[in-house]
């Protein structure tokens, strides 16, 4: 026997293998007692002479059992889940076996291993990943050399059982690797499926471990708690919104109106709406230029300088007059001042598609405000822009929500340097739905109108302007007159001198079924000598002194006829002399 290599084994190795020698009370002695002890049985078998009663084979297999059972114990002890690291297998069936004498192979030891001997049956506990050798039965036994040395017996089951050990180690190995690997997907798929209350708020693409449910786009409403819903029916809410954690909110300066585009997280069964994670843009620009942009309260506004032409065809007059007698500019604060039957909606109509052909580049916003269902439905199908409508079957809070909408939608395009231009029918219906909706001051104006009502539609009117480096908001409001109303008379009173621009349509020039039923009097734009050249305005001063003292039928009904018989506003200025003359 090799002292070196007993020496060399562990106190659970020695205690199996002296168990095996025949030693008694191997748990109460240490190495070193072990290996006297082992010593003396080996002297003695030597001295007697006698014939091998365990064979090589079986003393490693029954090693081989003694220590899978010790590592298998030690391994299951801090397991919690059903992960064990070796699988038990039944042995194969011996002949002649006595099936009452058989065990569950998880609590075979040794002592087992020699009570089955003797009722003809074995179990072998096979550790995966590791080599052993199937025993027959009983009845097979093994030829051995009696001559061969019992030291060397005893050599190759140490080296059977430092084998065992090895794959054994290797088996652990492997399987710890996994658990921990299983415990990684763990929990990537707990940060995959937090809750909507708390989602995950990136500046990069979502990684593989956070599966995305689709792209995820709309206007962004900020609630007062601070979080916020992209609306994907543009303004209004609805049930497949994105929501928007105030952490995203927060750190890339999103406001109310921005239209983002980005990637949601998938919806879980009981997530009520998905959540945002991921921002590529913001009103079509980077996430860095929405995070430097100003805010729109600290912009320049200037006098508007840049003309907003109209005039498109030769039979299109209403906006041939417009631009000669009330030229529209961008950032121009302009009211239209109408009666009922006068046909405001029509020209609306007319400005906004004239808009559209001859300057795609701005952002179009037509906004009906309490206005008739039909009437939504051909502007929508006959105009080539966002129409945001409120019909008048509505609550007026709903009225009230949408313009703000709009209106904090068109100041975030404005910030980023974009002209827009909004149509609202009408600033009247508007002001009387603050009216209904605020609560009472105890001061009433005359018709019943509360003086704070009119606070948010000024302010929503006054937001028009040109910005000095870029960008501009341009406001054409409806404003209702001879209604029967005090109110409305009130309304407009009050917003008279707010704008820069007027366009006042007469009832009876419609009832004479003279279109456009433009008053050209009354009509006009501050500052013109900005949007005008001086040839320009020089013939139209010559228009207005020449026509000053004629009615307003018949100025209207004189320059229609004449703009009939021209191709465009450059041809009709050139005989305007002409015109002169015969007055």
């Amino acid at each position: 026997m090799d002292l070196e290599d007993l020496k060399k084994k562990k106190l659970e190795d020695l205690r199996a293998i002296a168990k095996m020698f025949g030693v008694k009370s191997v748990t109460t002695k240490n190495k070193a007692q072990l290996i006297e002890a082992m010593q003396a049985v080996a002297e003695n078998d030597n001295s007697e002479e006698e014939p091998v009663e365990k064979t090589p084979e079986v003393v490693a297999v029954a090693a081989s059992e003694q220590t899978a059972e010790i590592v298998s114990e030690e391994i299951s002890k801090p397991a919690t889940e059903e992960h064990p690291v070796a699988h038990a297998a039944k042995a194969p069936k011996q002949r002649n076996r006595n099936k009452a004498s058989t065990r569950d192979d998880n609590q075979i030891n040794v002592k087992d291993k020699q009570t089955t001997k003797k009722t003809n049956g074995k179990k072998q506990h096979v550790i995966k990943n590791t080599k052993h050798t199937n025993r027959r039965g009983k009845n097979t036994s093994v030829e051995t050399d009696e001559s061969a040395p019992i030291e060397d017996n005893k050599q190759s089951v140490a080296s059977n059982v430092e084998e065992l050990k090895e794959n054994i180690d290797t088996t652990i190995e492997n399987d710890t690797e996994k658990n921990m690997s299983d415990s990684q997907n763990e929990e990537a798929d707990q940060v995959a499926t937090v809750g909507q209350e708390t989602p995950v708020a990136q500046s990069a693409p979502a990684s593989s471990s956070v599966p995305t449910a689709d792209d995820a786009e709309g206007i962004l409403e900020v609630l007062p708690d601070g979080y916020g819903f992209l609306r994907c029916n543009r303004y209004i809410s609805d049930s497949k919104d994105t929501y928007v954690p105030p952490t995203l909110i927060r750190k890339f300066n999103l406001k109310t109106g921005d239209y983002i585009i980005g990637k949601s997280k998938y919806q879980r069964e009981n997530d009520k709406y998905q959540a945002l994670c991921y921002i590529n843009t913001v009103n079509g620009d980077t996430i860095d230029v929405a995070m430097r942009r100003k805010p729109f309260e600290t912009l320049i506004p200037i006098y508007p300088d840049s003309k907003i032409k109209l005039e498109t065809v030769q039979n299109e007059l209403s906006t041939r007059i417009i631009d000669l007698i009330a030229p529209i500019g961008k950032g121009q604060r302009g009211m239209i001042v109408s009666p009922p039957k006068a046909g405001k909606t029509v020209l609306l109509k007319k400005i906004a598609n004239s808009i559209t052909e001859n300057h795609p580049d701005i952002e179009l916003i037509v906004l009906l405000i309490d206005e008739r269902p039909e009437e939504v439905t051909d502007m929508r199908e006959s105009v080539q822009g966002d129409v945001i409508s409120s019909t008048f079957d509505e609550m007026p809070e709903k009225h009230i929500k949408v313009a703000e909408m709009v209106f904090e939608r068109a100041q975030r395009l404005v910030e980023h340097g974009k002209d827009v231009v909004i149509l609202m029918d009408s600033l009247t219906r508007l002001a009387r739905a603050y009216n209904i909706t605020i609560p009472p001051t105890g001061r009433s104006l005359s018709g019943g109108l509360d003086p704070g009502a009119l606070y948010k539609p000024k302010r929503f009117f006054g937001a028009a302007r040109n910005i000095r480096g870029g960008g501009s908001l341009t406001i054409i409001a409806t404003a209702l007159i001879d209604t029967g109303s005090k109110m409305d008379d009130v309304i407009f009173e009050e917003f008279k001198g707010t704008g820069n621009m007027e366009l006042h349509l007469d009832r009876k020039l419609s009832e004479k079924r003279v279109f456009p039923a433009i008053d050209i009097n009354k009509s006009g734009t501050r500052k013109e000598e900005l949007l005008l050249t001086e040839e320009e305005l020089s013939r139209v001063y010559s228009i207005r002194k020449a026509l000053s003292n004629a009615a307003t039928a018949e100025v209207t009904e004189m320059i229609v006829n004449k703009m009939l018989r021209t191709k465009n506003n450059e041809e009709f200025l050139k005989t305007i002399n002409i015109i002169t003359a015969d007055k």
